[in-house]
């Protein structure tokens, strides 16, 4: 689909940047159109599989957790310093549990939808959501992250499993 190569000048590193920024984009969207396809199952088919109104509380939990766990990562993402990159330069706060701790935090915000609304199929397809991106789109962002920052990614990405 894409071929890369290493960065040469720094046109090229716009070039990877940018495309890495559209593959994260792909990825939001699969997101967004299962959870659409999700509430318009639950509309139609109003499966309930909660019985218990207080399990809504795990959800609001959920979403808060998800919801600090963005805004961490991407307050921690900003911050890469790019001269003499090491593999400590991508370890900083939720990078250094999570290579990508944005989609985790997608992934259980969504749950946490799902819960409150009481949506089966929500979950199911933010299920299906967090596998297809996570195999797909996360896999081609990481092989342009190792392309752009070479050993030190590298090194980071064998050092951080999730």
């Amino acid at each position: 689909m894409f071929s890369y190569s290493k960065k040469t000048s720094i046109s090229d590193d716009t070039s990877i940047s940018h495309n890495v920024h559209r593959v994260l984009a792909r990825s939001y969207a699969v997101y967004f159109l299962l959870f659409l396809l999700g509430v318009a199952l639950d509309i139609y088919f109003q499966v309930r599989i909660f019985m218990n109104p207080k399990v809504q509380i795990i959800g609001a939990i959920f979403l808060f957790l998800a919801t600090i766990l963005i805004l961490w990562a991407q307050s921690t993402s900003r911050n890469l310093e790019k001269k003499n990159i090491t593999k400590a330069a991508f370890c900083k706060g939720p990078y250094c549990y999570s290579r990508s701790p944005t989609h985790w935090g997608l992934f259980i915000l969504m749950i946490g939808f799902g819960i409150i609304a009481n949506a089966l199929f929500v979950i199911i397809m933010t299920i299906i959501a967090f596998i297809i991106t996570k195999t797909v789109f996360l896999k081609q962002e990481e092989d342009m992250l190792v392309d752009k920052y070479g050993a030190p990614y590298q090194e980071y990405k064998d050092s951080v499993s999730l």
